[in-house]
């Protein structure tokens, strides 16, 4: 663990942090780790009721995610769900392919519309389904349909000449977007070269999965000067599970009851079935669970057992509000902006920490706190003796 702590360069220099729920899109939400729940099933009802406590608790955003054929498609899910909330952005995930850009901006706009700006996207850079395609072919695919998409959102015309879409010159007023100040916030993930540059040349959030504090603040580094080389800053995220309970013997016996009907090798095929389970990312979640202690905990409370029943995000913070909090005011000493959490089940899991935690934390919309694009001049580092708790 990190002794001494010093933010990497972000464009949110105010120590602030937004709080994003999960919502279950693609059909994990279960009691017990492992299995199959049929009364969780990733309905629209089931997923809805998740988004509206979520916007209840006070949460500022939440993930609706993209898998390959399982579950809901997150757009039209997003579209459906936009007039029964009031306050809550929706980060809607979108993998680069799958839609022509020019449409995709203008679906994009319309759902910005139908939010009046509540609205971030998740840049999914995976391949399509039922294709394995090398790296290369995949962030020029997702590089081009980002500036298609940006185009689209604040210019005039859509002029485009690359090799994946080819050459574009198309009005772009029918697909303008709400937010006007560059269009949606984009959040990208990806522990490769390519997805680390792809991020630091265009998007704005960078988001994590679970590591240990120095493996993190490595990649923030990387990933923070990759971006100064282009003339930008932008912030981090963090994707992570999390069980808070009153008492820390009460947060690890919970551990315990989630993995009590844990079966191996219907684990294993649950974390197949969107085709990703073998993904870098995941592999390397796999590898830092080989460092954990008996009771799966690579770090006093990042708890690493829900990798061995999914996969994406393997991690979780277990603790008391109190331990949970201070390990949050490090990350954000680190200098990430943006916590997207879920735990099982999800509501449930969402009440507690909507009632434990969330009250303590400064809790914003990151577009709201500055100009929503990246600036062009790095922000200067802030050390751990002018941050203010």
């Amino acid at each position: 663990m990190l002794q001494t702590i010093t933010s990497v360069p972000v464009r949110t220099s105010d120590r602030v942090a937004e709080i994003a729920w999960f919502c279950d899109l693609c059909g994990g939400d279960t009691e017990f780790l492992g299995q199959l729940d049929p009364t969780r099933r990733s309905s629209f009802e089931h997923c809805r009721d998740i988004l509206l406590t979520a916007e209840r608790q006070g949460f500022k955003n939440i993930l609706l995610p993209t898998s390959y054929v399982v579950g809901q498609e997150p757009i039209a899910f997003a579209s459906a769900v936009a007039q029964l909330t009031h306050d809550i952005s929706l980060l809607v995930a979108i993998r680069t392919g799958e839609f022509h850009p020019p449409m995709l901006a203008r679906a994009i706009s319309t759902l910005d519309h139908l939010l009046e700006g509540r609205l971030t996207i998740n840049i999914i850079n995976s391949d399509l389904p039922g294709y394995k395609e090398d790296g290369p072919t995949r962030y020029q695919r997702c590089t081009e349909t980002i500036e298609i998409l940006r185009q689209g959102w604040t210019g005039d015309r859509i002029v485009h000449d690359g090799p994946v879409y080819g050459q574009l010159n198309m009005p772009a007023e029918p697909v303008k977007s709400y937010q006007q100040n560059g269009g949606p916030l984009l959040y990208f993930g990806g522990i490769a070269d390519g997805a680390r540059e792809v991020c630091a040349r265009h998007c704005d959030v960078f988001l994590m999965w679970p590591e240990k504090e120095e493996s993190l603040y490595a990649t923030m580094q990387d990933v923070s000067a990759r971006a100064d080389r282009h003339g930008r800053t932008i912030d981090f995220g963090l994707r992570i599970h999390v069980v808070v309970r009153e008492t820390e013997a009460e947060a690890r016996a919970y551990t315990r009851l989630l993995m009590s009907k844990f079966d191996a090798q219907q684990a294993e095929a649950l974390k197949q079935r969107t085709q990703d389970g073998k993904s870098l990312g995941v592999l390397r979640q796999d590898e830092m669970r080989k460092e954990a202690d008996e009771d799966g905990f690579v770090e006093p409370i990042l708890w690493t057992g829900i990798g061995r029943a999914r996969s994406g995000a393997g991690g979780a913070l277990v603790g008391t509000p109190e331990q949970i909090i201070a390990q949050l005011n490090r990350y954000m000493d680190m200098g990430i902006r943006a916590f997207i959490f879920s735990g099982y089940p999800l509501i449930e899991e969402c009440e507690y920490f909507g009632k434990l935690v969330l009250p303590h934390l400064p809790n914003v919309r990151l577009g709201d706190v500055q100009s929503r694009r990246p600036t062009e001049t790095p922000a200067t580092p802030l050390t751990y003796s002018q941050l203010a708790y």
